[in-house]
């Protein structure tokens, strides 16, 4: 059978109940023998109308994915068009960045957007997060050390430094960066040089430092925790990563992004999210960010049951501070209508109003869109810009 071919189940009267958990499992349709032949027209004429119709939703989402997106990094917010817009005047300087952002943000994703966008591009992008390596071992993991300088050192070993040269060294969590290292990068930055631990030898080195963190390092200067002198030479262009509940309107984008990688990974096919599972999305709080909403959509398609994602496929561990409950349907949660209005609302003032842009983002028709403002009353309001939050 081709792919994407649409499924009748043909069934008896007395079976019709297995027809209809058919259709749960991703028939399109049934026919209960015996039947007219114009029924088998009209159904299958329906088949093929939702194959062509099934084929252009999922290029146009494609499409929309591809046009929101900017060398791995998706997103059509102001805030993340701000950042693009940056990393572009930015990438083929020679100047060290601080990215700053909460966990799970996609500040490594950003970090190797730069380097592909820059002149390094053909040379290595090297990782390193400093709070996952003991103080002891980090040492040597980014400098390098000499046959014989410690016990364990059975020959020489080259150290990100020198496998990133005339690439870009990404620093991951700097601020989780010991004060002892702290001083020696300072010294790497300032010479271009860098000593194998128990080499007598400093060796040059090209390298451009991009380092991340989710901490406060101008507090941490003040608690002398972090070195001012340091932070300087390292934030000498600093970019910030708004936070995923901070550019919600990225989340449809994001979440049929991640549906489209991983029910190909799965060898599976989905046609997109129910009206209720896209409610819960928007609405969830993703203290997690990025990293947290794939992971979810990652489970779903593993979980889903049906070529549609249900809220149920999800499994979000939603604690009382977002105001959902999952698990406890008899809580006091909003229904479909009220969550729709405020979504559709919130779409509205982050376009200013622009009905066809709105209309776009929130995948309906305009005609559909001018309904729903007149089924809310909206048409006899005066169109103020206001900011609406989805908590």
């Amino acid at each position: 059978m081709l792919e994407d071919t649409p499924i009748i189940a043909l069934t008896h009267l007395s079976f019709k109940q297995k027809a209809l958990q058919a259709i749960s499992q991703g028939a399109l349709h049934y026919l209960v023998k015996p039947f007219e032949f114009n029924e088998v027209v009209h159904l299958f004429d329906h088949a093929i109308n939702y194959q062509i119709l099934n084929k252009e939703n999922s290029l146009l989402k494609k499409e929309l994915i591809s046009k929101n997106s900017f060398h791995g990094i998706i997103g059509r917010s102001s805030s993340m068009r701000k950042l693009f817009d940056l990393v572009n005047q930015i990438a083929d300087s020679t100047a060290n960045i601080l990215i700053q952002g909460a966990t799970g943000t996609g500040k490594e994703v950003i970090a190797k957007s730069i380097h592909n966008l820059s002149s390094r591009k053909s040379k290595p992008f090297v990782a390193i997060n400093c709070s996952a390596i003991p103080e002891a071992l980090l040492e040597s993991e980014l400098f390098g050390h000499v046959r014989g300088s410690f016990t364990g050192a059975v020959q020489n070993k080259k150290g990100l430094f020198e496998e990133a040269n005339g690439g870009t060294l990404f620093l991951d969590e700097i601020g989780d960066l010991p004060q002892s290292l702290q001083a020696k990068l300072l010294r790497v930055i300032q010479e271009r040089t860098i000593r194998p631990v128990g080499d007598t030898i400093s060796r040059s080195i090209d390298i451009r430092i991009i380092s991340a963190t989710h901490r406060d390092l101008k507090s941490m200067i003040k608690t002398q925790e972090f070195r001012d002198d340091l932070f300087y030479r390292l934030a000498v262009i600093p970019l910030s990563v708004p936070t995923l509940s901070q550019r919600k309107e990225d989340i449809p984008l994001l979440a049929n992004h991640f549906l489209n990688k991983y029910s190909i990974l799965n060898s599976k096919k989905f046609v997109g999210f129910s009206s209720e599972a896209l409610n819960f999305l928007m609405t969830y709080d993703w203290p997690g960010n990025v990293r947290e909403l794939e992971n979810t959509i990652e489970r779903s398609v593993v979980l889903a049951k049906s070529e549609k994602v249900e809220v149920e496929d999800l499994s979000l561990d939603i604690s009382s501070e977002s105001g959902l409950f999952i698990s406890n349907v008899e809580s006091n949660l909003p229904t479909i209508a009220e969550l729709e209005k405020k979504y559709i609302e919130f779409v509205l003032s982050k376009t200013n109003h622009q009905k066809e842009k709105a209309a776009e983002i929130l995948g309906l028709n305009r005609k559909t869109l001018y309904r729903k403002e007149k089924e809310y009353g909206w048409d006899k309001m005066p169109q103020v810009t206001h900011e609406v939050e989805l908590n």
